[in-house]
């Protein structure tokens, strides 16, 4: 599933090329054509804003609302220029100037109007942006705080306490961190929990910055783990029994 990173970096790349630009819109797919986001044509993009794995393109009058899931994506490409994936396939075409963004697939494409966005359910209980400006790991370690039961892996999926986090910077930053995924919240530390946050965000602006680098355990259970040797386990968790990947050596369980 598309990350924060992914969609704070489509964000910007959308921004850059058609930002602020009257756009041709339409929708060579009938899910597209459902959304109607026909309405769009004619009208200027004012802003494209990143919230966690939700991506919102703001015109005047309405809002088009994208979540990718775990197949769905935006491509950014001159005008006219050919396209990576069939036209077929294209749920929505925003033409500007110069460039064109398209959304291929996904599991969410709508419109809506400002209002309804600000009563949104799924949006309005989206809790901090891992990559936001103002992102507040001590505020967040303190909602953490009140799931002492939940493992820690699990809570941090969890994007009504923090947006944007998935299963790869879930297991990649409790690992650097030497932190057990297993581990329940209530027996960590603020400090400890902290620093998995933080390290969460720097891993994510990392990789908005200049892409992402190897993993040194997502999705590679049973090879060596980076620093120890010890073969990388992994395991659902979670309610959605999402994989999760960590060394049984450098991550092992704190005693209480």
């Amino acid at each position: 599933m598309a990350e924060g990173d992914t969609i704070l970096r489509a964000a910007r790349r959308i921004d850059a090329a058609i930002g602020g630009e009257q756009v041709e819109v339409s929708a060579p797919n009938p899910r597209g054509r459902a959304a109607g986001v026909q309405r769009l044509d004619g009208k200027t993009i004012e802003r494209v804003d990143a919230r966690g794995k939700h991506l919102l393109l703001r015109f005047d009058d309405l809002v088009l609302h994208s979540h990718l899931g775990m197949s769905g994506s935006w491509h950014v490409y001159p005008r006219d220029a050919a396209w990576h994936k069939p036209a077929g396939v294209a749920w929505a075409v925003l033409k500007g100037k110069s460039s064109e963004a398209v959304q291929f697939g996904g599991p969410t494409l709508r419109l809506l109007r400002p209002d309804a966005l600000r009563r949104d359910p799924t949006l309005s209980r989206l809790g901090p942006d891992i990559l936001a400006a103002d992102f507040s790991a001590e505020a967040v370690a303190r909602s953490l705080r009140g799931h002492p039961h939940r493992t820690l892996g699990d809570a941090l999926l969890d994007q009504t306490l923090v947006a944007g986090i998935g299963n790869i910077f879930k297991s990649e930053a409790c690992f650097v961190a030497r932190t057990s995924p297993w581990h329940p919240v209530g027996r960590l530390s603020d400090a400890e929990l902290r620093e998995v946050l933080e390290v969460a965000r720097r891993l994510m602006q990392e990789s908005v910055a200049g892409g992402r680098n190897e993993p040194a355990v997502y999705r590679h259970g049973g090879r060596p783990c980076p620093a120890c040797g010890t073969p990388i386990a992994a395991h659902g968790q979670g309610d959605a029994n999402r994989q999760t990947y960590w060394c049984p050596h450098c991550q092992r369980p704190r005693r209480s």
